[in-house]
């Protein structure tokens, strides 16, 4: 028996929401999942793009984006892709190639992983899309939580450019964990429209309502 087999048996693997047993397979504990709110069937409008996320960015879906951006559980990517992967409209995925967010250099580091390189990654071999992480940072805009959406475009402008030596995907899909204002997939489109991209539309995980 494999050592991660022992150690379930001993501590069984917790719901990262509420912290109950959950399955050795999902994240959430079958409690926790009944109460994600799934979005309706329609592209958001927060954004200058179309954008679409499964989920609202609340409660079980919350924990989870949580999970794998602060907590280290790059694991729950592969379920969070797969959720992604199974719900997102076709105009959005068919012929287009997935772009991950890029993450700070200096946060990569403390992270270890780039969590929208990761749900790329587990959208596109389950969608059967390319990736290609063509984007980098290149300043260092400090959190967005609690700016205004003119407050997080200012913030980001210039902060988003091309890989030197690296080039735009023609159709791209903008991959990100949550849209809360649409100002990053915005900016990221910008700066892929500048390098050639004909058309961009953005994947995330879930949406914050009400913005």
């Amino acid at each position: 028996m494999r050592l991660h087999s022992l150690v379930s048996l001993v501590a069984p693997p917790l719901c990262v929401a509420c912290g109950a047993s959950a399955g050795r397979v999902e994240p959430l504990c079958a409690s926790c999942r009944a109460e994600l709110r799934w979005l309706p069937a329609v592209l958001i409008r927060g954004s200058v793009l179309p954008v679409w996320a499964p989920f609202a960015y609340e409660s079980g879906a919350r924990a989870l984006v949580k999970a794998l951006k602060f907590r280290g559980l790059s694991g729950v990517a592969a379920t969070m892709g797969a959720q992604i992967a199974a719900t997102a409209p076709d105009e959005l995925l068919d012929g287009f190639t997935l772009v991950p967010v890029p993450l700070h250099p200096s946060r990569l580091r403390r992270r270890g992983y780039n969590q929208a390189e990761l749900l790329a990654h587990e959208i596109g071999v389950r969608r059967d899309c390319p990736v290609v992480d063509c984007l980098e940072r290149v300043g260092e805009i400090g959190t967005q939580v609690g700016r205004t959406r003119l407050e997080r475009i200012t913030a980001l402008e210039g902060t988003i450019r091309v890989r030197r030596g690296m080039c735009a995907p023609k159709l791209a899909v903008i991959v990100d964990d949550v849209s809360t204002t649409g100002a990053t997939l915005d900016e990221c489109a910008g700066v892929l429209f500048k390098a050639g991209s004909r058309k961009v539309g953005g994947l995330t995980y879930a949406h914050t309502l009400g913005l």
